[in-house]
């Protein structure tokens, strides 16, 4: 059974949706054991704990700078024995300290079809405002290795979500979140966890 160890800083939407997927017994051969937070007041901690799973906090501006709390994470990380790493709306930058330790064991959720939207300063509602602006057709989210260049990891799974007319920022992100990170994030650790995902010349290889 693999330790999955979730980083979080706000609500914990897709944390839930990770916990609701392990009730149901769809993430196989794998356990959330910890959820670490980079801000004390994150909802996401209630949710953890709500469902008896340990909580830990680093508070990002106790430390003088990015290489000191990547540290930090990586070390705690360690402790906790992480087997696999899923960001889950952790609004904080680690370096590669914690790339390094945990190479293809740390997965993130994107709110785009990777290589659209991503990449620095996309976060949030910022990537949904960029889409629109753009005008496309579909959107929809990424789950994907991480490395130590943003958004830049093997693709692990993606699904599309169509835009409608009139759609705002916010309604798109909702329509992502419900019709496609939701789904996909627990999948993808649902394939970590069964030893079925490999990464041949920075590409993913599937056995489902």
């Amino acid at each position: 059974m693999k330790n999955i160890v979730v980083l979080v800083s706000g609500g914990g939407t897709n944390l839930q949706a990770l916990i609701d997927a392990e009730k149901r017994g769809e993430i196989i051969g794998g356990k959330i054991t910890c959820v670490i937070a980079s801000k004390p007041d994150a909802y996401a901690l209630e949710r953890a704990k709500n469902n008896g799973i340990k909580t830990r906090v680093l508070v990002r501006k106790e430390f003088p700078d990015v290489a000191a709390y990547s540290r930090a994470m990586r070390d705690a990380l360690l402790e906790e024995k992480a087997d696999l790493v899923v960001y889950a709306g952790l609004m904080t930058i680690l370096d590669e300290q914690v790339c390094d330790a945990f190479p293809n064991k740390m997965i993130n959720v994107h709110p785009a079809l990777i290589p659209s939207f991503c990449g620095k300063g996309f976060y949030g509602l910022h990537v949904h405002e960029a889409a629109l602006a753009k005008g496309v057709k579909v959107s929809g989210a990424t789950v994907h290795f991480v490395t130590s260049e943003c958004d830049a990891g093997p693709i692990i799974l993606q699904k599309a979500v169509e835009v409608m007319n009139g759609d705002t920022p916010e309604t798109l992100q909702r329509r992502i979140m419900e019709q496609a990170e939701w789904k996909i994030l627990p999948k993808a650790v649902s394939l970590f966890c069964q030893d079925k995902i490999k990464v041949e010349n920075g590409v993913t290889v599937i056995d489902d």
